[in-house]
């Protein structure tokens, strides 16, 4: 259900509050130290690939930490990994009701990885001219990976290939009206500003804590009340 629009000072206190508790980001939660180097990228992909499937986000980001747990890192090791592997891998994390296709989806996806970029993604955003368009379509041909799942990418990748943002996707912007806050990136993005959750007016963290909004009504319940508290105090 989408909550009244709130006040300006109001939306401060939400965001505040929002950041505060649920700014981190998917790949922070997967132990993923990101930046524009083959491996983290790669685990990106593979953590967004299983966050494409319709499953709880904990056990996408618990198979995400066990399959780098067992050494499939990077595309080579993944491939090289064996399919029983994988899929061990993914029961660890909680994975079970799509283990065994996406063991196979993700040693086709490091395939083309390897086939067509060397196993560096980083040479797919060259070969996208470093066009957000463009990758968006290089991003599809990654089996396993759909429309959501390419926004997920973008959404996490854009602090470390800027061209990717500022990025508020729908899901995001889905949050925002649940919290009573505009449903406009650049309102949003004004907005948070200054707060210390969002230094440099940092889109990647408000785009995460905005998306646990949209996915979780406990969430959104929890920070309003929060905010309302506080805005009371002030």
């Amino acid at each position: 259900m989408t909550a009244r629009t709130a006040s300006p000072a109001k939306q401060r206190e939400v965001l505040r509050a929002l950041l505060d508790e649920h700014g981190s980001t998917y790949a922070e939660e997967a132990g993923i130290r990101l930046r524009d180097t083959p491996q983290p990228l790669y685990r990106l992909l593979v953590l967004t690939c299983l966050l494409s499937a319709r499953i709880r986000s904990s056990a996408a980001v618990a198979s995400a930490r066990e399959l780098s747990g067992a050494g499939m890192r990077s595309a080579r090791a993944m491939a090289d990994a064996s399919w029983q592997d994988r899929v061990d891998a993914l029961g660890r994390g909680g994975y079970r009701r799509y283990d065994e296709s996406t063991a196979t989806q993700l040693g086709k996806a490091a395939e083309l990885v390897l086939d067509k970029y060397g196993g560096d993604l980083r040479r797919m955003r060259e070969a996208a001219g470093r066009d957000a368009g463009e990758l968006r379509k290089l991003l599809r041909e990654v089996p396993g990976l759909g429309p959501a799942g390419v926004e997920i990418f973008l959404r996490e990748v854009q602090g470390v290939w800027p061209e990717a943002g500022p990025l508020l996707d729908d899901k995001a912007l889905d949050g925002a009206r649940r919290l009573g806050l505009p449903a406009d990136a650049q309102t949003l993005l004004k907005s948070a500003r200054g707060l210390k959750s969002a230094p440099n007016n940092d889109p990647v963290h408000l785009a995460a804590a905005l998306v646990r909004a949209a996915v979780d009504t406990e969430v959104a319940d929890a920070v309003a009340a929060g905010a309302g508290e506080a805005a009371a105090k002030s």
